[in-house]
């Protein structure tokens, strides 16, 4: 039986600050990756991947688990398929900002453009999925040039620089995390007598992850 959920006590947090990169040497292919590295995180703790071969861990948003001085592991993100790992490095995310000025989101983007497979010999078409566009994330929110999750936004916007964003859906309830490029002007907008509002955007860079709890 499905377990529905409404958009309410939702956390949405932005990366403030990541941590000093540290070296990767290996990625194994298993139902949860480890990682080889020499490190002093903890488990639960958020990294930011940059990653070489592997793509489809490459800007990907990953919580740790198991963790050793000699590596740790990728919670929840099975491997076992992915391409061969060459290199790469992961960054401590330090969620530090809080966005509590949203009062709707719209996700858009994720369709799959199709790549033609038929042959001259085939009776019927045949196709592969190619690549998926990437996926955004519109947000109305409460206008307020004061509030630090929107100054971080803009911030971000005017730099165009990526941010980790992290959906907590209620108390211990699950968790999505994922890299993008935020957007805001903080232009204020709405109707006669209605609420003021301003429209922010993130673009998806890369895979999202998601917990259950």
């Amino acid at each position: 039986m499905s377990n529905p959920r409404k958009w309410s006590n939702v956390a949405v947090a932005l990366q403030s600050a990541l941590g000093a990169a540290i070296t990767i040497t290996a990625v194994t292919k298993a139902t949860e990756g480890v990682v080889s590295a020499t490190n002093t995180l903890a488990n639960g703790e958020f990294v930011l991947l940059a990653v070489e071969g592997m793509w489809q861990l490459n800007d990907r948003v990953a919580r740790v688990k198991a963790v050793s001085g000699a590596g740790f592991t990728l919670e929840g993100i099975d491997t076992t398929l992915f391409d061969t790992f060459t290199s790469g490095s992961a960054q401590k995310i330090s969620f530090g900002v809080s966005v509590t000025t949203a009062t709707e989101v719209s996700p858009s983007g994720g369709e799959f453009d199709f790549i033609p497979t038929t042959t001259i010999h085939a009776a019927q078409q045949t196709q592969i999925p190619g690549t998926p566009t990437a996926g955004v994330y519109t947000f109305t929110n409460v206008w307020d040039i004061s509030d630090a999750g929107l100054l971080a936004i803009k911030a971000a916007s005017d730099t165009q620089t990526k941010r980790a964003v992290k959906f907590t859906f209620g108390a211990g309830g699950p968790i999505m995390c994922f890299n993008g490029y935020p957007a805001g002007q903080l232009l204020p907008g709405g109707q006669a007598q209605a609420l003021v509002t301003t429209p922010t955007v993130i673009t998806l860079s890369g895979t999202p992850s998601y917990y259950a709890s």
